[in-house]
């Protein structure tokens, strides 16, 4: 059994949240032009998403495409900078810092409603 270490993690967080990523907006595209078809369905799809269980899960699309974006310049790096390769572990763990202390500071502000929805105010 292949026993990777953080390169390979990064590899397949980074395909993941590519796929994540790419069926959300191919669910956008889809709800968006609803709007040409119906405006009355499209506006009953977009009152669908007004629940904190949706809020909760744009709060996983958001840390989903921070990962994806951070990870991704992170890969240019080590593709283009000769040094690159050398540092790549150092990078990831910078990576995985600054995406956590984003996400921590951007839980509260894209759930809020939902906390409040919940619990009341």
């Amino acid at each position: 059994m292949y026993r990777g270490r953080e390169g390979m993690w990064s590899w397949v967080a980074h395909r993941i949240t590519g796929v994540l990523i790419f069926f959300f907006l191919f669910a956008h595209v889809l709800d968006t032009a609803l709007v040409r078809v119906s405006k009355s369905s499209y506006n009953t799809v977009i009152d669908s998403y007004k629940n904190p269980v949706t809020n909760f899960l744009e709060y996983g699309l958001t840390a989903a495409i921070v990962f994806h974006a951070f990870n991704g310049l992170r890969i240019i790096a080590v593709d283009f900078w000769a040094k690159g390769p050398r540092y790549q572990r150092r990078m990831l763990w910078i990576v995985v810092g600054v995406w956590i202390a984003l996400m921590a500071g951007m839980l509260y502000p894209i759930t809020a409603h939902s906390w409040h929805t919940i619990f009341g105010k």
